[in-house]
């Protein structure tokens, strides 16, 4: 089983390709691939898989080649994933798979658009942020509140007076169920300067990342929510990096490094 080892501001995934959707990727395989000590190591997989030779999406196919079938950690399956997106956009290219500039990428929470040069930064069309309300999240026996914000996947964004960098995330922060019945992805959030944010992130299904595309778009939503705005271009420093968020009042966009950094064979 071939494999390539790629980052976005260090949140890390193994890219699997299977264009004509031969391989068996059970869970449990996922989790082994993903493990650090035991496999490669990754916050997540990407499959690549032709669009039309995927049922769940294959009604997508006449707009996207490609499927980014992505999975968590654990071997969860993911609606969405903006790093990963990126990251999949990279290899697409640097394989020889699409050509540079822009182009649809198939996901499970619906198409996304990439545009990308054949070296740099990748940007992605992320959709419309859609605010649900608000919630609470439980960190180490404190309560913030957040709003709640779905990018095609569920994420619970809290600006926070607390500084980022000295909360416990080794454990998956309390939040309401009710809310969130298929889990939650949690932001913690310090504006430190006009459209500036510091985010620290615990995905569903992965544990603490390192940057989370989704969740930056989410952090920017919520940031913009308090501030009174809908529009506008934030910087999202991350522990992995910084990623740019723009919101013009349709839709959101995601924008920074995707690096591809090693390939080789799988003996699983």
């Amino acid at each position: 089983m071939r494999f390539v080892k790629g980052h976005g501001t260090e949140n890390d995934f193994v890219i699997l390709p299977d264009p004509e959707g031969e391989l068996d990727l059970s869970g449990s395989l996922v989790a082994a691939i993903c493990d650090r000590r035991a496999g490669i190591g990754a916050d997540g997989v990407l499959r690549v898989v032709r669009t039309k030779l995927s049922p769940e999406v294959a009604d997508q196919a006449g707009e996207a080649e490609w499927f980014m079938d992505y999975r968590n950690a654990d071997g969860s399956l993911a609606e969405m994933c903006g790093n990963g997106t990126r990251v999949f956009a990279r290899y697409l290219v640097d394989a020889g798979l699409a050509e540079a500039g822009e182009f649809a990428v198939a996901t499970r929470a619906g198409v996304r658009r990439v545009r990308l040069a054949e070296t740099g930064d990748v940007a992605v069309d992320m959709g419309p942020p859609r605010v649900l309300g608000e919630s609470r999240a439980t960190v180490a026996g404190r309560e913030y509140g957040g709003l709640r914000v779905d990018m095609g996947n569920p994420h619970l964004a809290c600006v926070i007076g607390d500084p980022v960098a000295g909360l416990d995330l080794t454990r998956q922060p309390g939040f309401d169920p009710g809310a969130f019945p298929h889990g939650v992805n949690v932001e913690l959030i310090n504006a430190v300067g006009p459209r500036r944010i510091v985010m620290r992130v615990f995905e569903r299904g992965s544990g603490e990342t390192r940057s989370c595309g989704t969740g930056a778009v989410a952090s920017a939503v919520a940031a913009a929510h308090l501030a009174g705005e809908t529009t506008g271009s934030w910087e999202v420093e991350v522990l992995g990096g910084t990623v740019t968020v723009t919101l013009d009042g349709r839709t959101s966009h995601l924008a920074g490094p995707a690096v591809l950094v090693a390939s080789g064979e799988l003996s699983f």
